[in-house]
């Protein structure tokens, strides 16, 4: 199977947070990550094309980040997420976490 990712994930074991629109907050773990996108394994991940917030913890940031996503898959262990758009904080904060792994 090819991969048509532009980013390339790294492994890594992050604990993390999502919420689907105003839903409650799901606690959660990061399989992999990339500049683009994560593996989210949960037990109740979003539908395909659904719109979600992730909330991860970065170093520098005094604050977790909310990273704007879309589901683009889901499996029985969680879900392949998308980031959107980040700010300048957020993309320098999982840049340095990226080169750190």
């Amino acid at each position: 199977m090819r991969d048509h990712r532009k980013h390339p994930r790294k492994p890594v074991e992050l604990s993390l947070a999502f919420r689907i629109g105003d839903g409650p907050r799901v606690d959660a773990r990061c399989r992999d990550i990339s500049l683009g996108g994560m593996f989210i394994e949960t037990a109740s991940p979003a539908p395909f094309g659904a719109t979600i917030e992730v909330l991860l913890s970065l170093s520098g940031l005094k604050q977790p980040a909310v990273i704007p996503s879309i589901v683009r898959w889901t499996t029985p262990e969680g879900m392949g997420v998308q980031f959107g758009v980040m700010g300048a904080r957020e993309t320098h904060a999982l840049t340095e976490l990226l080169g750190s792994l």
